[in-house]
């Protein structure tokens, strides 16, 4: 099958590709052959001209700064679906591992007893990933050149620079040799010109034969074939010019999936009325697009007529309807909305309803009109036939909230009163909610909120009687699907984690490291404490805002993590004097700093687990899951406009009004030394708590390795909806041990416990008496 994009395999590639291996192979063979077996001793002058641990530290900053700069690279390509290019870069750096790892492992064996030559032979480690080539070098650098960022020439640079910084390190620590070096980038070159030709470039065709083809066969001779983009499903559309008209074309793929999951995830949050249907397969979803433009035209109205139904392949299917052109709702002008218009436009839908079709999906981009002055209903796949009056009152509430959107909710709603009648306007009154409305008007809903309200308002003066109370139309909340989602997986990775394990465990922890780990709780308190104290701009008692700390361990039992506290400690700076926007800035910049400060201990902390310097100078397995993790939730949450949108007002509450508030902090060294020094602390604290724990039960983790699990736990606990995070931490900890830090489940789970015992339920009763000695006091 022609697809509509060609994969562009450059010739270049390949000769580039064979050329590099070609070199790689003369080049050991060369090295091979002029060896004369000796085992003489290493080099060692390399290693005396920089100290070890200097180096270890310029390649870990290099290291660090390489990875960041791969996740934005992969972040912003995601953003622009340049799906190709990820897979391309990420094959080169994965096949640079796997070659490295295969061409050391054949120089070892053939080397034999002798050991490898002098040219080759290094006194670092002796790993198949890192001698006599160097894995990681050989990955990043086949990435660099097959993603190649043109556009992004200073992010291209910096990532060489890194490169460069690590290279240097490598081979001033003795850990690898020029020569070792030196085919370690003709690897990581070899491999990107393999990875570039493999999985080549994905460039846009013209026009697909194929498609022609099968256009011909319908007895429609195209001209020529235009790309239109994708329709609101995600499915390709074409314009086909012929000889006497124009033609619509629609590419369905069974593998093109968007409309499915949001019709899915309606179904689960809507009542079946309101809910459309859920189409997965192909040949559902070419039926019911027929059958609808079908029914349309049975029906009398405007729609395009469907001139075929085509098949390109398995798994690939192509309608073909005659063009029509029409001018959408939204690119009309106001004085083009006549009167006359808009009762047009209700009697258009009139039709449909009378023949019980109902469209679903009305907005200003579906409702349009043609050159001949009739109305046209645009995006007819997403409607239904045999609909009923619950489905009829939606569309009905969709096309006044559209037209008030242009002509506002007065007429909107006397043009539909003139058409429809009173009574039949004033039964829609309970649909007027953004739950039944198409995603395109919830969209429009945003920057409107007061529409749905306005007309609300107008229906009630028309019809003082109207119901009042609101449709159930939603089956249950998105926020419940969440909530229900993430408790769901909470359960089962618990309950997998403690099948087998004795709870009564946590009795045995040894007092001394019990008691560590409750000084370290405490002393998290104090930490917290200090922060407010530093980031507020007037004076607060050190020991009262101790007691608003545990105060707020008692207000989070019933609130998600982190908005409780939030909402108290703002509450005492206000009362303490300070105005409610500067109370809220300042406890935002709190939070913003605290944010700051997670990321990069936790790229650190991930950077150092299962690292030992002096090593390879290779990044640890944890950061390069870390840092991918990180980068695949920042580009979901900027490529979901639901997600950005949650996320949006989630930090909202914590960011607002920080700027000023941060600008007079950074005048201040003092305040922010001690604000910065005690978020630190803060962090530290809880490591260390955790550690503690764990080291009560007999555990020995890396605390570099705690420190991940605990940073990680707490960002997923921040994210839960459920209060402190409960269960959501706990998973998350207790999987983290046992995967990161490799503590054993039977160790683990009571350490976790204990953690949580100390961190979140011991301090509720304190909390609790500090909560109303605080309000008796009118503290908070």
């Amino acid at each position: 099958m022609d697809d509509v994009r060609t994969i562009a395999r450059r010739p270049l590639d390949l000769l580039l590709a064979l050329v590099g291996a070609l070199l790689l192979a003369v080049i050991l063979l060369i090295v091979r052959v002029t060896s004369d077996g000796t085992d003489t001793a290493r080099p060692e002058e390399l290693r005396a001209l920089v100290s070890p641990s200097l180096l270890a530290l310029t390649a870990g900053i290099a290291n660090l700064t390489v990875i960041v700069l791969v996740c934005a690279i992969a972040v912003e390509r995601l953003i622009h679906r340049e799906f190709r290019q990820i897979g391309r870069s990420l094959a080169a750096a994965g096949l640079g591992v796997a070659l490295a790892a295969g061409v050391n492992a054949t120089v070892i064996a053939l080397a034999g007893p002798t050991g490898l030559p002098d040219v080759l032979s290094a006194s670092g480690p002796q790993g198949v990933l890192n001698h006599p080539l160097h894995g990681y070098l050989a990955a990043v650098i086949g990435y660099a050149r097959a993603v190649r960022p043109a556009h992004l020439p200073r992010i291209r640079l910096a990532m060489w620079i890194g490169i460069a910084v690590t290279s240097a390190s490598v081979l001033l620590s003795g850990f690898t040799t020029s020569l070792g070096l030196l085919l370690t980038f003709l690897l990581g070159w070899t491999c990107a010109s393999i990875a570039r030709y493999a999985v080549g470039l994905a460039s846009p065709a013209p026009a697909s034969e194929r498609l022609i083809r099968e256009l011909r066969s319908f007895g429609l001779e195209p001209l020529d074939l235009v790309s239109e983009g994708t329709d609101t499903e995600g499915n390709q559309r074409f314009a086909a010019d012929t000889t006497d008209r124009r033609l619509d074309v629609v590419l369905l793929r069974a593998d093109i999936a968007t409309g499915v999951w949001t019709r899915l995830f309606a179904r689960l949050a809507l009542r079946d009325p309101a809910a459309p249907p859920v189409l997965l397969s192909l040949s559902r979803r070419i039926e019911h697009a027929a059958l609808l433009d079908y029914a349309t035209q049975a029906a009398g109205a405007a729609s395009p007529r469907l001139l075929a139904i085509g098949e390109l392949g398995p798994g690939t299917a192509v309608l073909v309807r005659e063009h029509r052109r029409a001018r959408p709702l939204d690119d009309l002008d106001a004085a083009e909305l006549t009167d006359a218009r808009l009762a047009d436009i209700w009697a258009e839908l009139s039709l449909l309803h009378r023949h019980r079709i109902a469209h679903r999906n009305l907005s200003g981009r579906t409702i349009g009109v043609r050159t001949d002055g009739r109305i046209v209903f645009a995006g007819m796949s997403t409607g239904s036939v045999a609909a009923g009056a619950f489905t009829a009152s939606l569309d009905i509430a969709a096309l006044m909230t559209a037209l008030a959107l242009r002509v506002g909710a007065r007429r909107a709603v006397d043009s539909a009163v003139r058409r429809l009648g009173t009574a039949a306007v004033a039964a829609t009154l309970p649909f007027l909610q953004t739950a039944g409305l198409p995603r395109a008007l919830r969209q429009r809903l945003r920057s409107s909120s007061q529409s749905l309200g306005e007309i609300r308002a107008e229906i009630t003066r028309i019809a003082p009687d109207a119901p009042a109370g609101q449709a159930r139309i939603e089956r249950m909340r998105p926020r419940t699907v969440v909530s229900v989602v993430v408790a769901t997986v909470v359960g089962f990775v618990l309950a997998y984690q403690l099948a087998g394990v004795d709870l009564t465990t946590i009795r045995d922890a040894e007092l001394g490291w019990a008691a560590a780990a409750l000084a370290m709780a405490l002393m998290c308190m104090v930490a917290a404490a200090m922060a407010l104290i530093g980031f507020v701009p007037i004076r607060l008692p050190l020991w009262r805002t101790v007691l608003v700390q545990f105060a707020a361990s008692f207000v989070r039992i019933a609130a998600p993590a982190g908005l409780g506290s939030l909402a108290l400690n703002t509450r005492y700076v206000a009362k303490a004097g300070a105005s409610t926007g500067l109370a809220i800035s300042a406890v935002g910049v709190s939070q913003m700093v605290g944010l700051v400060l997670h990321v990069p201990l936790l790229l650190v902390c991930a950077y150092l687990t299962g690292t030992s310097y002096p090593a390879d100078f290779s990044p640890s397995a944890t950061l390069i899951v870390v840092a991918a993790l990180l980068s695949v939730l920042v580009a979901a949450v900027l490529l979901l406009p639901g997600l950005r949108r949650a996320v949006l007002n989630r930090a909202r509450p914590y960011f607002q009004g920080v700027l000023p508030q941060l600008l007079d902090l950074l005048q201040k060294p003092g305040r922010l030394t001690m604000g910065v020094g005690g978020t630190l602390l803060l962090t530290v604290g809880f490591i260390l708590c955790l550690y503690f724990s764990v080291a009560a039960f007999g555990g020995a983790p890396g605390i570099a390795a705690v420190a991940v699990v605990f940073l990680a736990g707490n960002a997923i606990g921040s994210a839960a909806p459920s209060p402190g995070g409960l269960g959501a931490v706990e998973a998350a900890l207790l999987g983290g041990l046992t995967a990161v830090a490799g503590v054993p489940a039977a160790v683990a789970l009571p350490a976790v416990l204990l953690f949580r015992l100390l961190t979140f339920w011991l301090p509720v009763l304190p909390g609790w008496g500090a909560f109303h000695h605080l309000q008796r006091k009118k503290a908070i």
